[in-house]
């Protein structure tokens, strides 16, 4: 997942560098402001002396937050009051550019808090975040709804401006006309109390559902009912409970999906149903937690937003600037998606209740037993064990000989650790990334380990954005929640947890080969629904034979995977593809519902509400719900996808179709790799990404690849 933060979204400028000179009428009173002597100290008030900027965690306090973002504000609003006031013509230097060039210490403070909250928050930081959210969406609208500014966007003259150049003016007056720039002054106030409002709710459901995650983890004192899990997993629960504060007992945490990854190894199934129900429910208790109240309004204010603007509704104004354009579009893929995979997932059940009932087990198969008697499934049909295959699979070997090793291959970049760097944790390593040409052009930060103060799920986000112009370049940090081994013990991850680490360095390598003269354009600073086609193709390196073979390396043997099973990995590929696109699609689907809402009549309260859209769409077999429940959604109701988990699947159909063409055209080859870093890699969105993608493969995506991959159809 591509991270996106509340002050980062659609209409965000790139706030990276100092102001621009120029011009202003008399009528202008602002003027920049100096920072004052208790400033001084501010690590945010001038550029990182580390290495391409790399934030100064070794200086970085809470306490430095607050006033870098108020000194920040005021010098970005002056900054734009001599933009918008300025006498001589508009031009691209003079406006977009000093728009690009606007709000260094803002944006250098903004970037830092941000990756914290989502990785290593506290409560200093979690209350900084509800009281600036509001303020943040309101300087946006400051910015887009400036009557002053939109017009002299409107009135820069195209015609001598280069590619990238004509490609921002575009994109930004689209921004400011999908933002509201063309509202009335009473529709703008309006909008402006919606903005901050919605902004305010987005923070709190993110800091009701990590309250959640943490208060909703399984306590367990009878070490019997954990029956099936490995010693490893046993210590690793008990050292969870002993820094809760219950030692002698184990603690179960929980991750942001709703199936849990222990439920595959428990065998007592009276825990296996605590583990589920607990986060199932963990956000609709009618406690403090429940994120409910917040999702609902949130959903109306969205809805009101769009009708403000002229849509019909909130993801019809959504996807305008997305690959998909309409929400038509979106919901033609899903469902193109939605017969096979629950067909599939059918046939699925049925396989795992004649298990079942082989083995007396006198129940129906239920959620909370679809993972365990599935991985029986599979060894049975396929002989395969995730239990045997994760010793193959230690966390640093994955990254360093298998990701890396992947890159390498491909696109010629190379990695060397790095130590002297400061980190925000001490489980956060650091590596300097090498061109093809030995040149250095990155930092890669890594935190590989869950905690309780650490938002669910694996994201990308950057520290530093590249820029020509700025003369910056990447610096990236990857965040996971995989369990952090025992003392002592080495750190071995499935191969579910293999992909996630080769789709999240997909992102990686988006930003690293950015190659754009302004941030607004660069890197991932795409639509929603082309962001995730880099990292999703990425993961189809981790089974390339000449990859496999180098990192998966058994951690104490040193011997390498045997051959059986990896062809047994291979043949499982497309096991359990029903279930696993079933519960994506109806994600999917009951995001794109919450938001496809015209009139507030349409709406019920939130379990009924998704209730009603699971049965309309077909996806009624109970055993297989969808991997986010509406209370604990946070994709669409604390980060950017609202209206946009669809892009998953968006991006699925690119990547598999484009992994279609490098297949048959030679395949892992560097003249492959350099042609999709020049056409999709490195192009940011300076270009049409439609084309951007016919320029790589010769055609547009055809969703046979997608089809095949996943089992639906033979090839």
């Amino acid at each position: 997942m591509k991270n996106i933060t509340s002050v980062l979204l659609i209409y965000s400028l790139a706030i990276n560098s100092a102001c621009t000179t120029m011009k202003t009428t008399e009528a202008t009173t602002k003027e920049i402001p100096a920072p004052d002597a208790t400033l001084s100290s501010n690590p945010f008030m001038k550029k990182s002396g580390l290495q391409y900027q790399a934030p100064e965690f070794d200086k970085i306090k809470d306490e430095h937050f607050k006033p870098a973002f108020d000194y920040g504000m005021k010098v970005q609003l002056a900054e734009i009051d001599k933009i918008a006031h300025n006498t001589d013509s508009p031009t691209f230097e003079n406006t977009i550019a000093a728009l690009e060039n606007s709000g260094e210490v803002l944006k250098r403070a903004q970037i830092v808090f941000y990756n914290l909250t989502g990785s290593n928050t506290n409560p200093t930081l979690q209350k900084l975040e509800e009281e600036y959210a509001p303020v943040f969406s309101g300087l946006s609208d400051k910015i887009y709804l400036n009557e002053k500014l939109y017009e002299r966007v409107k009135g820069i003259d195209t015609n001598n401006l280069g590619a990238e150049e004509k490609r921002i003016v575009a994109l930004y007056r689209e921004n400011f006309e999908i933002a509201g720039a063309n509202l009335s002054a009473e529709k703008k106030e309006q909008l402006k109390k919606i903005n901050q409002e919605m902004a305010t709710l987005s923070t709190q459901f993110s800091n009701r559902l990590l309250e959640a995650r943490k208060n909703n983890a399984v306590l367990i004192s009878d070490v019997k009912e954990l029956d099936g899990l490995s010693a490893d997993e046993l210590a690793a629960a008990a050292t969870a409970a002993k820094e809760a504060g219950h030692e002698g007992k184990y603690l179960l945490s929980l991750l942001n999906t709703t199936q849990q990854p222990l439920l595959q190894n428990l065998k007592n199934r009276a825990t296996r149903e605590k583990l589920f129900k607990a986060s199932w429910y963990r956000a609709e208790k009618g406690d403090a937690d429940d994120t409910r109240d917040i999702l609902e309004k949130q959903a109306r204010l969205r809805m009101e937003k769009a009708h403000l603007l002229g849509k019909k509704s909130f993801a019809e104004w959504k996807l305008q600037d997305q690959m998909a354009k309409t929400p038509e579009n979106a919901m033609n893929l899903l469902a193109q998606l939605a017969k096979p995979a629950i067909a599939t997932a059918k046939r699925e059940s049925d396989e795992i209740q004649a298990l079942i009932n082989k083995q007396k087990g006198g129940f129906t198969v239920e959620p909370w037993d679809w993972n365990f008697y599935a991985e029986q499934v599979r060894k049975a049909k396929y002989d395969l064990d995730e239990n045997a295959i994760k010793p193959y699979f230690e966390v640093t070997a994955v990254l360093e000989k298998g990701v890396f090793y992947a890159a390498e291959k491909f696109y010629g970049i190379t990695f060397k650790k790095r130590t002297d760097l400061p980190v925000y944790h001490p489980d956060v390593v650091v590596y300097e990334v090498f061109d093809h040409d030995g040149k250095s052009m990155a930092l890669y930060y890594l935190d590989f380990y869950t905690r309780n103060n650490k938002n669910g799920g694996a994201w990308m986000s950057n520290f530093v954005e590249q820029s020509h112009i700025l003369g910056q370049k990447p610096v990236i940090v990857n965040v996971f929640n995989y369990q952090k081994p025992a003392e002592g013990k080495p750190s071995l991850i499935s191969y579910d947890d293999v992909s996630t680490m080769f789709h999240e360095f997909g992102h990686t390598l988006h930003g690293l080969f950015a190659n754009q003269k302004y941030t607004s354009v660069s890197g991932t600073n795409t639509p929603r629904d082309f962001v995730e086609f880099p990292s999703q193709i990425n993961e189809f390196f981790a089974l390339e034979p000449e990859i496999l073979k180098n990192y998966a390396i058994h951690y104490q043997t040193k011997q390498p995977m045997p051959q059986t099973l990896v062809d047994k990995i291979k043949n499982a590929a497309a096991f359990n593809q029903g279930y696993s696109t079933t519960e994506l699609v109806s994600a999917a689907i009951i995001d794109m519902s919450w938001h496809s809402v015209t009139d507030a009549s349409q709406f019920k309260p939130t379990l009924d509400f998704e209730r009603d859209v699971l049965t309309k769409y077909g996806f009624t077999l109970k055993q297989v719900p969808p991997r986010y429940h509406s209370p604990y959604f946070a994709h669409i109701w604390g980060g950017g996808y609202s209206a946009g988990y669809y892009a998953y699947m968006w991006s699925d159909l690119l990547n598999a179709d484009a992994w279609d063409w490098i297949s048959k055209n030679g395949g892992m080859t560097r003249a492959n790799g350099d042609r999709f870093r020049k056409y999709i890699l490195s192009v940011g969105n300076s270009v049409d990404l439609n084309q951007a993608y016919k320029d790589f493969t010769g055609r547009t995506p055809d969703i046979k690849p997608l089809l095949i991959n996943k089992g639906f159809i033979s090839n």
